[in-house]
């Protein structure tokens, strides 16, 4: 298990990097004179690179070698699991189950951020601004950080937005993409009687599929895409903790 993680782990990096690069897998391929199904398979974690190849990728990308081949990265990430997506995804109800399921404690970040301000989230919307939310968001995952290595998060749906601080989520954290289906995140977020950011939008199911299409490649970044509409919160939780390595 410890060895396919790493494999993943590996594939991931190496998949952002070519997404930052802006090179097409063929591309790649092309530069670092390596076939195209071996870049498919190591970004998929299936290919046991050597060095010299992952050397050769790295100088087609580049980006150090030690930025891909930084095996210390998974260690520290392992144990923290960050739940990202658009509100209605599920991301509290399984976060709860889950950090059940791993022994772990659960942190609700929006929660924490409204604790630095001293206000609630729309407060701080109103009086301040989405930049000034983004910066408290930031102290708040820097918090939870400092309190130790194994956690389970909630994040804010729009954490995706905030380059740095999506950056350092997906640095010291296993990043999971929980997606829904519109129509369900609209359902859920009308559950919770919160309709925000949806509240008096006579459009507001266009406005919501629009956010989902605008982050859409920002949460593909994270390593793991979970989807949630048709399924329980027992069974995301139960495919999700497979996927993770905990069964």
């Amino acid at each position: 298990m410890r060895r396919k993680a790493i494999l993943i782990d590996l594939g991931r990096r190496l998949r952002e990097a070519r997404r930052v690069a802006g090179l097409t897998v063929t591309k790649l391929a092309e530069r670092a004179g390596v076939s195209r199904r071996y870049v498919t398979d190591a970004e998929a974690g299936r290919a046991n690179l050597s060095v010299i190849k992952l050397a050769d990728l790295a100088r087609a990308l580049g980006v150090p070698l030690r930025d891909l081949a930084d095996l210390s990265l998974g260690a520290r990430r392992g144990e923290r699991i960050a739940l990202v997506g658009l509100r209605g995804a599920g991301k509290s109800t399984v976060g709860r189950k889950l950090a059940l399921e791993l022994e772990a404690p659960f942190v609700e970040l929006d929660e924490r951020v409204e604790q630095i301000a001293g206000m609630t989230l729309g407060e701080i919307f109103n009086l301040h601004g989405e930049e000034h939310f983004h910066r408290l968001e930031g102290e708040a995952l820097e918090q939870v950080l400092a309190e130790g290595e194994r956690v389970v998060i909630a994040t804010g749906g729009s954490i995706v937005a905030s380059p740095e601080t999506f950056a350092r989520l997906k640095e010291t954290c296993r990043t999971v993409w929980l997606k829904a289906e519109p129509h369900d995140h609209y359902q859920r977020v009308l559950e919770q009687g919160d309709r925000r950011p949806m509240a008096n939008h006579p459009r507001a199911m266009a406005e919501l599929e629009a956010i989902l299409r605008d982050r859409g490649p920002l949460y593909l970044q994270c390593e793991i895409a979970m989807e949630t509409s048709g399924k329980t919160p027992g069974e995301v939780v139960s495919d999700l903790a497979e996927r993770l390595g905990e069964r």
